[in-house]
């Protein structure tokens, strides 16, 4: 499919707040002046895309091919592009992220994960039928249309997403898309496709019934061991003894390495947790556990990753790491904030790193264990500021 080009002409859109930021593009509300209709800009700069616009207009044709055709996948209203930018203007998401709303809620049942993995894949099974792999399915791409409890779940972000040609049996070789949600292929370069989105339909199930994901360490080589052998498990059991065994099968199908092997969209959606997930006997309430743990290892990155920059001035990066770039003091013992699928990088060799214990292999935290991570936290932070 030729990509689309955008033509210049004057912006007919009035943008207003920000909703979000990239590293080459921001999104903003905006509103239609002739009609005055309410959507979301996705608002990218030309300079800072040079050489990368075919990553817009892959985009822009991706959308074009589904806009409208499900009600789980973000509407295209609109592209164009003005002397200086190019637009990509879509529904208006006012429902927020995910796990935004999970948090918001009162409470939050293993049958609400199931109904909400639904959908997405209902998505996801329309996209691969149209021969297109997303490719970047995480927790932050998942919106919702309103704040209403009803709300429709909207899969968002297709720039890593790609058109597969089935005809002569193409396969994707980049590495692309977001470490903690990537299938092994992906790692391994051998080729990947529409498997790729149901793997990582296994991390966020993981995700949304424990508050942490399977493979999750203190660094981007360690996940990526973990990911090419599967190296997950159901544990602490304070924390998963009140999820079902479907739901863990579940989870098992999706995360098989074999992506031969590996559940369909199709199957997944004909699996009996996503299918009879009204008939399930699990009552207990997943909120508390799934936030406590989410908040718990969020410090726990924001302060590794405090640890680590201050771990590379003192072997001397300072100058790397700050060239042309404006740098500006902490305030005293703070760690700046994490998003969960921003992973650290790891020291730099002769750093004499302090460490800080991993997450008993990724496998969650128990109460003691919290608590100690808390302590090795405070002690080592105030260090760093009296040094």
């Amino acid at each position: 499919m030729a990509s689309p080009q955008a033509q210049i002409q004057p912006c007919r859109y009035k943008t207003g707040k920000t909703l979000g930021a990239g590293s080459y593009s921001v999104v903003k509300e905006c509103v239609h002046i002739d009609t005055g209709r309410y959507y979301a800009a996705k608002v990218i700069n030309k300079r800072l895309m040079a050489g990368r616009e075919h990553m817009v207009r892959n985009e822009i044709a991706v959308l074009k091919r589904v806009s409208m055709g499900h009600r789980n996948i973000l509407t295209l209203v609109d592209y164009f592009e003005t002397m200086n930018n190019l637009y990509l203007v879509t529904d208006l998401a006012l429902g927020g992220e995910l796990f935004d709303r999970i948090c918001r809620k009162g409470n939050y049942y293993e049958s609400d994960a199931a109904d909400l993995i639904r959908a997405t894949l209902s998505a996801v099974a329309y996209l691969h039928d149209h021969g297109i792999v997303h490719r970047d399915l995480k927790p932050e791409n998942l919106l919702f249309r309103t704040p209403e409890d009803n709300a429709d779940l909207l899969i968002a972000d297709f720039g890593l997403s790609r058109i597969m040609d089935e005809e002569q049996f193409h396969v994707l070789t980049t590495t692309c898309g977001t470490p903690g949600y990537m299938a092994p292929e992906i790692f391994k370069k051998t080729g990947h496709g529409k498997p790729v989105d149901v793997w990582a339909i296994g991390v966020i199930t993981y995700f949304l019934l424990c508050g942490y994901t399977p493979f999750d360490r203190d660094s981007n080589l360690e996940e990526m061991q973990a990911i090419l052998i599967a190296d997950y498990s159901f544990t602490p059991l304070e924390y998963w003894r009140g999820v079902s065994l479907p739901a863990r099968e579940f989870i098992r199908r999706c995360l098989t390495i074999d992506p031969a092997a590996r559940m369909t969209s199709h199957e997944a959606l004909s699996h009996p947790w996503i299918a009879d997930s009204t008939t399930s006997e699990n009552n207990e309430d997943l909120l508390p556990t799934v936030k406590k743990n989410f908040n718990a290892r969020r410090t726990l990155h924001a302060a590794i990753d405090t640890i680590r920059a201050i771990n590379q001035l003192r072997a001397g990066g300072a100058a790397g790491m700050m060239d042309g770039v404006v740098s500006h003091d902490p305030k005293r013992g703070a760690a700046p904030s994490a998003k969960p699928s921003q992973v650290p990088q790891p020291v730099a060799e002769g750093s004499d790193p302090m460490e800080i214990d991993s997450r008993n292999n990724g496998h969650g935290q128990t109460e003691e264990m919290i608590r100690e991570q808390e302590r090795k936290i405070r002690e080592t932070t105030q260090g760093m500021w009296r040094r």
